[in-house]
C-alpha cells in the first residue's frame, strides 16, 4: 500500500484565539471589492479562515519561508474557498519591487503578527510595497503588539518584549509612534487604532 502523502499543515495556537476578533475589524475596515494581499501569512490559518467568512474579496497568501508555503498551500487544500485560489507568493517584502504580476486589483493588504518578529527596517518595506500597490485610500491592516507614548500597554507585553529580544536583539515590540511616522513618509495615514484581546492593537492605514 502506498504512502499516504504528508500533511504539511502547521498549527499557530495563537491563530484560534485572535481570529475571530481580527476578522469582525477587517469585515468592518477592508474595501468592498478588489482583491486582499496577506504579507507573512505564517501558517496559513488565518487567511483560509477569513476567505470564506468575506466572499466579497479575492485573497493572496505570501510567504518568503518554503515551509510555510508548504502549510499555506495544505490548509488551502484543505478547507478550500473559492476566493482563495492563487498558490502562496514567494514574497520577501524588503525586495524591491514585489512580485505582484497584477497589482491593479488589490485594494488591501494584511500583516498580522509580523514586525515584531522582524528587523525593524522591515516596517520600512512593508510601508514601501504598500506604497507601490495600494490604490488612493487603499488599506493597510497590521495586528500586534504595540507600545503607545514609548510605553508597554501590559505587564506581560513586558515580559513578551524582552523574551523576544532574548531570541534576537532586532526583535521586539514596536512603538506605534515610530510605525505612524515611516507610514506617514510612504502616503499612509493612520485611520483607526483598534483595541484587541490580550493587549494588542488592529492599526488601519489608508492610502492618501
Amino acid at each position: 500500500m502506498p504512502n499516504e502523502p504528508l500533511d504539511h499543515r502547521q498549527y499557530a495556537p495563537a491563530t484560534e484565539r485572535n481570529r475571530q476578533p481580527i476578522l469582525a475589524v477587517l469585515q468592518q475596515v477592508l474595501p468592498p471589492s478588489g482583491t486582499v494581499l496577506e504579507i507573512s501569512s505564517g501558517t496559513g490559518e488565518h487567511i483560509t479562515f477569513f476567505a470564506p467568512r468575506m466572499p466579497h474579496l479575492q485573497w493572496i497568501p505570501s510567504e518568503p519561508q518554503p515551509l510555510s508555503r508548504a502549510s499555506i498551500a495544505a490548509w488551502g487544500k484543505a478547507l478550500p474557498a473559492d476566493n482563495l485560489q492563487l498558490p502562496p507568493l514567494n514574497l520577501d517584502v524588503s525586495l524591491n519591487p514585489w512580485p505582484i504580476h497584477d497589482s491593479t486589483s488589490i485594494t488591501a493588504i494584511v500583516n498580522i503578527n509580523m514586525i515584531h518578529i522582524a528587523r525593524w527596517e522591515m516596517c520600512a518595506h512593508l510601508m514601501t510595497g504598500a506604497e507601490q500597490i495600494l490604490p488612493g485610500d487603499g488599506v493597510l491592516y497590521l495586528y500586534g503588539p504595540f507600545k503607545q507614548n514609548g510605553q508597554q500597554r501590559a505587564p506581560s507585553n513586558e515580559a513578551f518584549d524582552r523574551s523576544l529580544r532574548l531570541s534576537n536583539p532586532d526583535w521586539g515590540i514596536r512603538d506605534l509612534e515610530a510605525v505612524e511616522a515611516i507610514a506617514q513618509q510612504h502616503s499612509l495615514r493612520l485611520d483607526q487604532v483598534i483595541a484587541m484581546p490580550a493587549n494588542n492593537l488592529s492599526l488601519v492605514f489608508r492610502r492618501i
